[in-house]
């Protein structure tokens, strides 16, 4: 009965948010978006970690075809998108401080974190 409630009044828009990044974020000569993915009532923390490509200097990834990206997916879950937004960009700071450059060591386009 929520999802009725959820289509009558607004619920498009949750699925339109749903598969929205965030805008860029700058840290330590990398980006990271936030992806939250909704789950039922509640956001999976999601992210993309980008390392712009050597055409891309100035971190704008915005149409950057050799940038190179890294998605994440925890298990933590959110009430809010707001919520799952701030976490998912805390943890993509967690994943690039342990981790580095080396996440792009491969040098594929795609892949996980």
């Amino acid at each position: 009965m929520g999802s009725f409630f959820s289509r009558l009044f607004g619920g498009s828009s949750d699925k339109q948010e749903a598969n929205v990044r965030s805008d860029p974020v700058s840290y330590k000569e990398l980006q990271i978006c936030a992806a939250p993915k909704r789950k039922g009532d509640s956001w999976l923390l999601a992210g993309v970690i980008i390392k712009p490509g050597p055409d891309n200097a100035d971190g704008d990834v915005q149409g950057e075809s050799e940038a190179l990206e890294r998605e994440f997916i925890r298990a933590d879950t959110f009430s809010s998108r707001d919520e799952a937004v701030t976490f998912a960009l805390r943890k993509g700071e967690q994943i690039i401080d342990e981790q580095g450059s080396t996440m792009f060591a491969d040098g594929a386009k795609t892949g996980r974190a």
